[in-house]
């Protein structure tokens, strides 16, 4: 059988391949699931072509660190802290999820990130109460048509106490690991979501990072998010021997400049989360101070229930923080500003979005960059509208102008699922809809039901009860 051959025509190409660079009216020919050339003038002929005339073309976003799960309560967190965030999602709502509604959340989180141009998405799912919600969280990724990587977390039981938490990691994560993930070659892959040190034991875990061994899975972890996460957690896991490069580092922000050092050491990598950590109280992102370590970060959206799935926005975020940072520290130091161009540029955080993304996901020798040989997910963002012409300076353009209505075409594993700004299978857009809407009426009726969150209501006045600090 002749396998499927398509070609992207005459756009802006942004391959982030060092080998290739930045090419204008350049082609991409796909055939199958892999990118087999990049250039001018490719001469084929017998392939469907997509025409990128007066588009940008760009490696699919990959967030590295979303809880998909909370769509379905988008924006239920806007005005929250994090303390009120634990109380009111983990403590309020999480409880009532059935698995239903976990797979209405996974289904309508996988949707909207296939719509923004983000083809690879870390599901951080750390409300699986019972194995049938996990079934319905990996279930609904694969039903959603992206790549992803299922990041087992615990329960609401492992997340409703103060911490330290007594509770292991589920041993379900086991069953999980032989009954859907025996290869890994699918477009969905498996690892784990651990609490940490600070949420839990000492023994815990420890524990946990054996059962990651066991199940030779790589670890997403968070460390250094604000109250929650102070100092000293990097430096335990070392002195446990239990740093090592197939884990990722989330947040960091009050994490120590020596514990990132050692994450650096350790071959390991980092994600911020820029928009959730400056909104929720995390502290300052640890962006410039992983890049004084060696660590360039990936991305992350982090608690869908709070902010945008856009990684536009959060790409522009990134880089106005950190350039932000640096002009004061410029100032304080009595440096005059422009003497040096800025460390951090558009290039820079659009790497963060995509080939970075790939390596902590680990899956950069699949995806990231548009380079022949390497699986074909792509993104064709439109550049001729007024808000982009006349395009100057396209990586300028995608971090400062763009938004996820700009999304024209999405190409996963060479196979497209976005064409002409609207979804390939809009119906699966319409079931995620309303699914979502079943999930967040369900919710409203069983929290108002409970002590806790009796008060509940939409609007963006509910205020969940703040738990108590934190020694």
């Amino acid at each position: 059988m002749t396998e499927r051959r398509t070609l992207i025509h005459n756009g802006v190409v942004i391959t982030l391949d060092p080998k290739l660079g930045d090419l204008e009216g350049a082609d991409i020919l796909v055939e199958g699931e892999e990118i087999v050339a990049v250039g001018h003038d490719l001469g084929v002929e017998d392939a469907e072509v997509i025409d990128a005339e007066g588009c940008i073309v760009i490696p699919g976003f990959v967030d590295t660190h979303r809880h998909t799960w909370q769509a379905p309560v988008r924006n239920l967190a806007s005005d929250w802290s994090l303390l009120e965030y634990f109380a009111g999602l983990h403590n309020g709502l999480s409880p009532h999820f059935r698995p239903q509604d976990t797979y209405a959340g996974n289904l309508l989180g996988a949707t909207e990130s296939i719509d923004a141009g983000v083809t690879t998405l870390v599901d951080w799912s750390h409300n699986l109460r019972t194995p049938e919600h996990a079934d319905a969280a990996v279930a609904a990724l694969r039903d959603g048509g992206g790549r992803a990587v299922f990041a087992h977390g615990g329960g609401a039981d492992q997340w409703d106490v103060i911490p330290p938490n007594p509770l292991p990691h589920p041993e379900d994560a086991r069953r999980v690991r032989d009954e859907h993930f025996s290869s890994e070659d699918g477009l969905v892959t498996m690892a784990l979501a651990l609490r940490g040190p600070r949420y839990t034991t000492r023994e815990v875990a420890r524990h946990d990072w054996q059962l990651a061994r066991d199940l030779e899975l790589a670890i997403t972890v968070h460390v250094g998010d604000g109250e929650y996460g102070e100092s000293g957690e990097v430096a335990w896991l070392n002195s446990e021997g239990l740093l090592n490069p197939r884990t990722t580092y989330v947040h960091c922000n009050t994490s120590s400049d020596e514990e990132l050092r050692l994450i650096a050491d350790s071959g390991a990598t980092a994600s911020v989360a820029t928009d959730v950590e400056m909104q929720m109280g995390h502290g300052w992102p640890a962006t410039g101070r992983l890049l004084d370590v060696g660590i360039r970060p990936s991305l992350s959206i982090d608690v869908c229930s709070s902010i945008s799935g856009s990684f536009f926005s959060l790409m522009r975020t990134t880089l106005s923080t950190q350039r932000a940072i640096d002009n004061e520290t410029a100032r304080k130091e009595g440096t005059p500003l422009g003497t040096e161009p800025p460390r951090l540029s558009c290039r820079d955080v659009l790497e963060f979005a995509t080939i970075e993304g790939a390596r902590a996901a680990g899956l950069d020798h699949k995806i990231g960059t548009l380079t022949p040989g390497k699986q074909a997910d792509i993104v064709v963002v439109r550049a001729d509208g007024i808000s982009m012409t006349p395009l100057n300076n396209p990586l300028g353009a995608l971090i400062y102008n763009g938004h996820s209505g700009l999304v024209d075409t999405v190409m996963v594993g060479g196979q497209v699922v976005k064409r002409d700004a609207v979804l390939v299978e809009e119906s699966k857009s319409g079931r995620a809809r309303k699914l979502a809407e079943e999930t967040r009426d369900h919710l409203l009726v069983a929290a108002a039901d409970s002590q806790e969150t009796s008060d509940i209501k939409l609007g963006g006045e509910w205020r969940p009860s703040r738990r108590p600090p934190i020694d």
